[in-house]
């Protein structure tokens, strides 16, 4: 039996876990990522990542490569079954405030090529393909991943100080810590359907949503040659009826009017369940759930794929900060503390925007018509759909959220340029803490931050910047190495003593 020793453990390779396994190499954590397949998935499932994960591709020197193979997308069109506009949400196809476009559309294999280079690139991590992962265990010095060489049988044993399970819906970590899935809405069968063709099909250039009881739908560009359809299947259908394009014309008639049937290249039928569920427990010990793993998420909202991104963004560095001597093994409590609520939140809100936009027979249709409109200005649900933003952070040892309600802390600090060279804030920052602050340091004050690691940024008066910090009440920020504020306060000496440390000294 082969026995190998890492500091992490990673078990799948989709991308949560080659994002999770290139934030960790990047912080000096040698990491060993393992999968049951050696190539890439070939077929495309996630579409859309959104600006906030944008950041995340950028922490991974992936900006510019995902810009060339996305689509910025205009936005989010509600329509009726007769594709009259009920409801429309534009998103600038331009950079917004955390440096990206709001909504980005792209081909998921593409993406995932483009993380497996990135992980190669990288001397602190190892990748094995074609290994069968059969048990994963906390041990008394940290935690044992068993599997099996898919080509010899040879049985092999990974020993690691911690484990991630990112390995999808169908988690063999999650089996193997116990753990339930908490059900948050009804099991969906939709059928997928993706079309290439170099013929412009005429549509507005954003996500089309069709609420429609009957046949629910949804349309969208992906890539300069790319579509892609959505359709709830009825009681009885299954992909199989729907096999070739003269089966599929029913469905697509009223989207593809403007092309030749020969100009259309069928690329992708398939048939998904979409749920609605996160799991009980996210860690047992040094074993935790990332992704789809430990979260599954209705596409209406298009926050699945971005969900497990923002898992990782979160665990890594506190992870790193954790195996490098800075911080304490009790401060890894914070992510399932931040993250399970808040993906709660991001499921239960797709989830009541799938049912807004496709329940309610004929009566239904009529009320839609006037209250989806009205139901996306309710503050839960309209931060997200009007405005791009996910809400902030539950309260942790690394979140200090103050006692009333509002304030900066568990929020996204935005990525805006910052002094006269104009820099992205997270370029400035460099992965280390931030602490914003419209006053100077004293000499003290400046001595302890930096002994703590972090870096001082002072806005100018007038910037971006400086009005996000007095618009939210406070004069000094803490800013964490995924971008969220660890606390804010109307004084300097109120924040700067709560600096985590993140590396020994």
């Amino acid at each position: 039996m082969t026995v190998t020793r890492h500091s992490v453990v990673v078990v799948g390779a989709g991308p949560v876990g080659m994002a999770t396994a290139i934030l960790l190499a990047d912080r000096g954590v040698d990491c060993l990522v393992v999968d049951r397949w050696s190539d890439v998935y070939p077929q495309p499932r996630a579409v859309h990542l959104d600006d906030e994960v944008c950041r995340i591709l950028s922490r991974l020197g992936l900006a510019d490569d995902f810009a060339r193979i996305s689509r910025p997308a205009h936005g989010l069109r509600l329509v009726d079954a007769g594709r009259s506009v009920l409801a429309q949400f534009t998103r600038s196809p331009g950079a917004g405030v955390h440096g990206f476009p709001q909504a980005n559309l792209f081909d998921q294999p593409e993406l995932e090529k483009l993380l497996r280079a990135g992980l190669a690139r990288r001397e602190h991590c190892t990748f094995r393909g074609g290994v069968e992962v059969i048990d994963v265990a906390n041990t008394r010095e940290g935690a044992r991943v068993t599997m099996v060489d898919s080509v010899t049988g040879t049985r092999e044993t990974a020993h690691a100080a911690y484990v991630l399970g990112c390995d999808g819906a169908n988690s063999v970590v999650r089996s193997s810590i116990g753990t339930g899935m908490e059900e948050l809405g009804p099991e969906q069968r939709w059928l997928v359907v993706d079309i290439a063709t170099d013929r412009d099909l005429g549509h507005w250039d954003g996500v089309h949503q069709v609420c429609d009881p009957q046949r629910a739908a949804t349309f969208m560009r992906i890539g300069p040659t790319r579509y892609r359809w959505e359709f709830r299947l009825l009681p009885g259908e299954s992909a199989r009826r729907y096999g070739d394009l003269p089966a599929l014309y029913p469905l697509l008639a009223p989207w593809i009017q403007s092309a030749d049937p020969g100009e259309l290249d069928v690329v992708r039928v398939a048939e998904y369940t979409f749920c609605a569920r996160v799991a009980l427990r996210w860690r047992d010990r040094r074993i935790f759930l990332l992704g789809d793993a430990a979260h599954l998420t209705p596409p209406f909202i298009g926050q699945g794929l971005g969900a497990g991104f923002r898992d990782a963004d979160n665990l890594a560095w506190k992870l790193a900060g954790v195996l490098r001597g800075g911080l304490s093994a009790s401060h890894l409590d914070s992510f399932e503390q931040e993250r399970r609520p808040h993906a709660r939140a991001m499921v239960r809100l797709a989830v009541a925007m799938g049912w807004a936009m496709t329940s309610g027979g004929h009566l239904g249709g009529a009320v839609r018509r006037r209250v989806v409109p009205l139901a996306v200005r309710i503050p839960s649900i309209g931060s997200k759909i009007i405005e791009g933003v996910t809400p902030p952070l539950a309260a942790s040892r690394l979140v200090h959220r103050a006692p009333v309600r509002g304030g900066l802390a568990g929020s996204l600090c935005p990525n805006v340029t910052v002094g006269e060279d104009l820099r992205r804030l997270d370029d400035v920052a460099e992965g280390a803490v931030v602490v914003v602050t419209v006053v100077e340091p004293t000499a003290g004050q400046r001595a302890e931050i930096e002994r703590r690691g972090a870096r001082v940024i002072r806005p100018a008066a007038g910037s971006d910047l400086h009005r996000w910090l007095t618009r939210g009440g406070a004069s000094a920020a803490v800013v964490r190495p995924d971008g969220t504020v660890l606390c804010a306060a109307r004084s300097l000496a109120g924040v700067y003593t709560r600096i985590p440390v993140l590396t020994s000294t």
